[in-house]
């Protein structure tokens, strides 16, 4: 038998609301900066993670933020925090496990046999460093079993704060659960107090990421060399058809010859014109 549940009579509800025009105002600037679209079904999420902002800058009222950040130079420092604010960081280790068994089985063979001594690979959308850390655990077992080439990998994101978390390499010892156990044993180190219940990726891995803030909306993405792999999974959820075309079009030139993109499961580039050929499920090859 289920029982409703009832709030406890010492809650209060917030009743502070956004104005029309505040929304308005927020909701462009999302889309300018981050290129995240924040339609009306959302305003409610996004009066809740102001109001964590709102006791930050010290005011009482969603209308005194919007004041306090659309003020004289405010923006420029609170605008990082607003859009650290809206960013949605959900990610896990192995997470859509089929794409890591593809760039075993297919992708790094198919790199291996061009003769690339050093493969350099980008995660676009790091968030808490899951991903790129996967993306290394497979990449040096890979080497180890076949004489594979060393990897470098750069894992950036729009967020600061996740940046930070993602750096240290830290986690609660549940979120490796999905990591395979004998991957586990090289590459994931126990807290030395048991109170602790934290796990830290080994220092290999962790010196093999650079972690930088990057922008997907710039205008051009300062990566260096191509890139053998792109993993940009599940951020072109967040925008619109002319936002998706231009990212994916840098990603695309910043993508070696016979390189591949990963997308995320529900992501297509269908209609987007680009010469990438799919060979799996969200899975992209650019030709020679």
């Amino acid at each position: 038998m289920s029982a409703a549940l009832a709030l406890d009579p010492q809650t209060t509800i917030p009743t502070d609301s956004l104005s029309k025009r505040d929304f308005a105002r927020l909701a462009a600037y999302i889309y300018e900066v981050s290129g995240i679209k924040m339609p009306e079904s959302k305003k409610t999420m996004l009066e809740g993670r102001l109001r964590r902002r709102m006791r930050a800058v010290n005011v009482d009222t969603l209308d005194q933020y919007c004041t306090y950040l659309f003020t004289g130079e405010n923006l420029a420092a609170e605008g990082l925090h607003l859009i650290n604010a809206v960013t949605t960081n959900k990610t896990d280790f192995f997470r859509e496990p089929a794409h890591f068994d593809y760039l075993v089985e297919h992708a790094l063979p198919a790199l291996q046999a061009r003769g690339i001594r050093t493969l350099r690979a980008w995660s676009a959308a790091c968030s808490t460093g899951q991903e790129p850390y996967t993306l290394a655990m497979v990449l040096d077992d890979y080497a180890a079993r076949t004489g594979g080439p060393d990897y470098g990998i750069l894992a950036t994101d729009l967020d600061t704060e996740v940046l930070a978390t993602a750096r240290t390499g830290i986690y609660p010892a549940e979120l490796v659960d999905p990591v395979p156990a004998a991957l586990r044993r090289t590459y994931v180190m126990a807290s030395k107090d048991p109170k602790r219940a934290e796990v830290r990726i080994v220092p290999r891995l962790r010196s093999a990421i650079g972690f930088a803030r990057m922008n997907l909306m710039d205008d051009r993405y300062p990566v260096g060399d191509a890139m053998h792999l792109i993993f940009c999974r599940n951020v072109l959820i967040y925008f619109d058809k002319p936002t998706q075309k231009k990212v994916v079009s840098q990603l695309y030139d910043c993508l070696a010859p016979g390189g591949y993109l990963f997308l995320g499961h529900s992501e297509s580039i269908t209609g987007l014109g680009l010469p990438l050929q799919q060979v799996a499920n969200t899975v992209f090859r650019r030709g020679e």
